[in-house]
């Protein structure tokens, strides 16, 4: 048998069609067919460790390596995200901006020398009464730490709900100022004139502050800490969706108005099908006060033990402890969020 001469140039051709499969062969995992991939599912679920057994190719460390730096990348930007909502948070939780949130012109170093004063009146009465110092101490810290936040806890959320049940009319104005052509800084200072307290107040601070030349975002991001409620985060997230993609404001506007305000009709669902709780909660929690100071100051003798005797002070303090215990469970119980 004669084989036939060979030119240069198919040689060239043959050598590299196998150059290309010998690449293709290396490259290329061993595993990368339907019988194989159908085993690797069978191992799976069976608990087996199929890829220890796979041929890898052999640049198949470089994109190991390219999966470990996009990890690596995508934990970084997590931790800086999860990082900046800390930071806000305590920001937020803050004495200087909780007294803003409650719209009180008190400064914080007031605020600490009035709660100081309390807790020292509170401790020498419980002093006075009770000849004991630990239970003095124990009142200047509770009375002095906690009655003041309690009545700042109190006008915060009462601003908050002020601000909520007016918000949703103040979406309405935006809507119909878009619609019939206004931007939107107008339509920001329509609302801080004619919009209720505390609404109108806020929405001036941030047409003070884009007028100096602040983004929106930030003017909102802003108005966040000094209200931290869903429905200013849920406006400052419907801006800058519109601001970076665009898109119909004022159909947007409009749609989160409906979903306020049935978060409002909601709200008040709630609060209509928890008010039997509540009420029990507050007899429960004041039943023990009312009915100790009526039998004081009816028979003082029978109290005196209690109030004299090491017994019957280490039995105050452990009702008070309970008492606190069950007010918590309480409201936890009838606190709903949504």
């Amino acid at each position: 048998m004669e084989f036939l001469p060979l030119n240069q140039q198919t040689l060239t051709l043959a050598f590299l069609v196998l150059l290309i499969g010998v690449a293709i062969f290396l490259l290329l995992p061993e595993g990368n067919n339907k019988a194989t991939n159908r085993a690797k599912l069978v191992g799976g679920s069976r608990g087996g460790n199929s890829n220890s057994n796979d041929k890898k190719g052999l640049f198949h460390f470089l994109k190991a390596d390219d999966d470990a730096s996009r990890r690596k990348s995508v934990e970084d930007t997590l931790n800086k995200l999860e990082d900046k909502k800390n930071s806000r948070l305590k920001r937020i939780k803050s004495l200087p901006n909780r007294l803003v949130q409650a719209g009180w012109s008190t400064s914080p170093s007031t605020f600490n020398m009035t709660s100081l004063i309390i807790g020292a009146v509170a401790s020498m009465a419980v002093f006075f009464f009770l000849r004991n110092p630990i239970a003095a101490l124990g009142s200047f810290v509770g009375v002095g730490f906690g009655v003041p936040r309690f009545f700042l806890n109190m006008a915060v959320n009462r601003r908050k709900k002020k601000f909520t049940s007016h918000f949703a009319d103040a979406m309405d104005i935006i809507v119909r100022g878009v619609r019939t052509g206004l931007p939107l800084n107008d339509c920001l200072k329509i609302i801080a004139h004619e919009s209720p307290e505390p609404v109108s107040t806020e929405f001036k601070r941030v047409v003070e502050a884009e007028n100096l030349g602040m983004p929106i975002d930030v003017c909102l991001q802003q108005m966040y800490e000094r209200m931290p409620v869903t429905e200013v985060n849920f406006f400052a997230t419907v801006l800058n969706i519109q601001r970076q993609t665009g898109g119909n404001l004022g159909e947007s506007l409009a749609n989160l108005s409906n979903v306020l305000r049935g978060r409002k009709v909601l709200a008040e669902k709630i609060k209509a099908l928890s008010a039997e709780a509540k009420m029990s909660a507050m007899i429960i929690a004041a039943l023990p006060f009312i009915v100790g100071g009526l039998i004081s100051v009816m028979a003082p003798d029978y109290m005196a033990d209690l109030y004299q005797t090491e017994m019957g002070q280490r039995n105050i303090v452990i009702g008070f402890v309970m008492m606190a215990l069950g007010i918590f469970v309480m409201k936890k119980m009838i606190s709903f969020k949504y």
